[in-house]
């Protein structure tokens, strides 16, 4: 199963790096200089995204802020933390000898930095490819929630994730969405007992506010200014 799972793991890598290589890089390098013509609008959302680590699916969440130009091209950053409350069994300074009930919890936060292209749309369809690195800190402590001041030690993660994204319009203002990634990372999994490398995903809502002003208010001055609504 281990050996599966791990071919499965550089299978997903390879055709994901095939993929940006081969398929965007002249798109990208052909309209880079066009985007950026226009005026940028600010990029700003919560996301939240499921990960397999160590053979199970946790939750990551994050904040991001960046600016869009013409919805073609995000370029932020922002902060992610794994939300889920990973148990780790591995004993440290013979605690859980003392305590058998003592639970040590794995805590990851980060700082990522992020570009998404998009090299495909239609009126309903649209393809991109994100890509995201990240720096922060990850260790193992005693009690849930998060002591990034803590007593324990922290240890350095560095974190590289190229991904696609799909997204289906429904409607101008409404549509549906799916990413797809793997996540690289270099973060000390000997000492933390976790391996941070592993496949990442989600599946979401999209909802666009000033599509729907567009389309409910089309002779409105923003509209005029800002608008109209488009596919």
């Amino acid at each position: 199963m281990h050996v599966n799972l791990l071919s499965m793991r550089f299978i997903v890598a390879f055709f994901i790096f095939a993929f940006l290589s081969l398929s965007v890089r002249a798109q990208f390098m052909d309209t880079l200089h066009e985007v950026f013509k226009y005026h940028a609008s600010i990029d700003a959302r919560l996301e939240s995204r499921n990960s397999i680590i160590n053979n199970g699916i946790v939750s990551v969440n994050g904040v991001r802020l960046g600016v869009a130009f013409r919805r073609k091209l995000r370029i932020g950053g922002g902060l992610s933390w794994l939300r889920t409350e990973l148990a780790n069994p591995v004993p440290n300074f013979g605690d859980s000898l003392i305590n058998p009930g003592i639970v040590r919890r794995y805590k990851l936060m980060y700082l990522c930095y992020y570009i998404d292209f998009v090299f495909y749309k239609s009126k309903r369809w649209q393809l991109s490819v994100p890509i995201q690195a990240g720096t922060g800190i990850n260790w193992n402590q005693y009690g849930k929630g998060y002591r990034v001041f803590g007593p324990e030690k922290k240890y350095f993660a560095l974190l590289y994730e190229p991904g696609i994204t799909v997204q289906y319009k429904v409607f101008k203002w409404f549509g549906l969405g799916s990413d797809l990634a793997y996540r690289f990372a270099y973060s000390h999994a000997r000492q933390t007992g976790i391996n941070l490398n592993g496949p990442t995903f989600s599946f979401r809502i999209e909802f666009w506010f000033d599509q729907l002003y567009f389309d409910l208010f089309p002779q409105s001055d923003v509209t005029k200014r800002f608008g109209p609504a488009e596919w």
